[in-house]
């Protein structure tokens, strides 16, 4: 089946940056291919809706071939516990 790992941390950092005055679309950071990451591309990571987002595909590894797209969003449940 494979397997693929990447670090959350820039994305972590990207919401305790606390974006909400940045104009949607807005391009925070992005996170760059490497060979401690499975990356497949670089990673924007940029404010939609009012929510920190980030677009991921990551290359998977012990497997002949194969990606997965990913999509993370930042959101904020009232009442728990946040950054």
């Amino acid at each position: 089946m494979g397997d693929a790992e990447f670090d959350i941390q820039p994305f972590v950092e990207a919401v305790k940056m606390n974006p909400e005055a940045v104009p949607n679309g807005t391009i925070i950071t992005k996170v760059l291919p490497n060979r401690q990451n499975c990356l497949a591309e670089e990673s924007p990571i940029y404010l939609s809706d009012g929510k920190v987002t980030q677009d991921i595909v990551l290359r998977l590894r012990n497997v002949e071939c194969g990606e997965v797209e990913l999509q993370l969003q930042w959101i904020s449940i009232p009442g728990a516990r946040g950054l």
